[in-house]
């Protein structure tokens, strides 16, 4: 269903596909049957999608994208490495391992590429649970029963990334006491974490979360307008003197180890099983 866009009528959908009107119309009617769902909102001149027709197109993508993973890993099985290693991270100064480890590795094969993909820590556990990416860096903590894991010998550590003019920049720590009634921007991983919920209830402090995020960017452009103080880990955005932010760590201190997964029983491309293999042995893992 990628031809088709909400909004857009099936006559042009037909012309996009070369072919006429009434056969696609067919088509999708028989789609439609075989699934027992209504896929589509038809107008009386525009077509758009049912949400079981936008969960349809979600999985289609999926399954086009673990297609094209699988064939580079099949091409990969040559004499010479080659072939994609596909990363899905969460925001971290730390993946900086991880790219230092690709970079020694292409000096010996340097027509593997890499593709990485940035979330918070559902975003990396989902595409790992599709098989959409061979790993996964992720912030927190892992579920030992469904991934393989090497802990990283770093950590991040949790606090208050605020504009460089607000009040609180002259604390050099920030207690949750001090964000009562203040609006707080928390990225989605540190909203479903129980260690930062745990923070704030020690002293009976209930968070007034205004805006959630995925990626810090753009968080960060509400925060340096003085829309509300954001809960970040360190050194994920610019806050030097003229950047018009100001990160100051929370008290008592909280970090967040790092680690990088992959699916139990996963079977890797020749380029992927060579790059996780460099990790353990960085790491001494068997």
């Amino acid at each position: 269903m990628k031809f088709l866009k909400n909004g857009e009528s099936i006559t042009k959908a037909a012309e996009s596909l070369n072919m006429t009107q009434p056969p696609l119309s067919r088509q999708i009617k028989d789609l439609e049957e075989e699934l027992g769902k209504q896929l589509f909102i038809r107008g009386s001149k525009k077509i758009s999608l049912t949400e079981d027709g936008l969960l349809l197109k979600k999985r289609a993508e999926e399954i086009v994208a673990l297609m094209d993973k699988t064939m580079h890993e099949l091409n990969s099985y040559e004499e010479s490495i080659t072939g994609d290693i596909l990363i899905a991270a969460g925001e971290t100064e730390n993946i900086s391992i991880l790219a230092e480890i690709g970079k020694s590795l292409n000096q010996k094969y340097p027509d593997i590429h890499y593709k990485i993909y940035s979330g918070d820590s559902k975003y990396v556990n989902d595409k790992i649970d599709n098989g959409l990416v061979d790993l996964g860096l992720v912030i927190g903590t892992v579920d030992i029963k469904k991934y393989d894991y090497i802990q990283l010998p770093v950590s991040d550590r949790w606090g208050i990334i605020m504009k460089e003019t607000d009040e609180l920049t002259k604390y050099d720590q920030i207690s949750s006491n001090q964000l009562i009634d203040k609006p707080l921007l928390l990225s989605h991983q540190a909203s479903d974490n129980n260690e930062i919920m745990s923070w704030f209830q020690e002293n009976g402090v209930v968070p007034n979360i205004v805006t959630t995020y995925n990626l810090a960017y753009n968080a960060s452009v509400f925060v340096k307008t003085g829309f509300g103080y954001m809960l970040a880990l360190d050194n994920i955005l610019n806050t030097t003197t003229g950047s018009g932010l100001v990160f100051r760590p929370i008290t008592p201190g909280l970090k967040a180890n790092m680690y990088v997964i992959w699916k139990k029983n996963q079977i890797f491309g020749k380029a992927a099983s060579i790059y996780l293999d460099e990790i353990k042995k960085l790491f001494n893992k068997s």
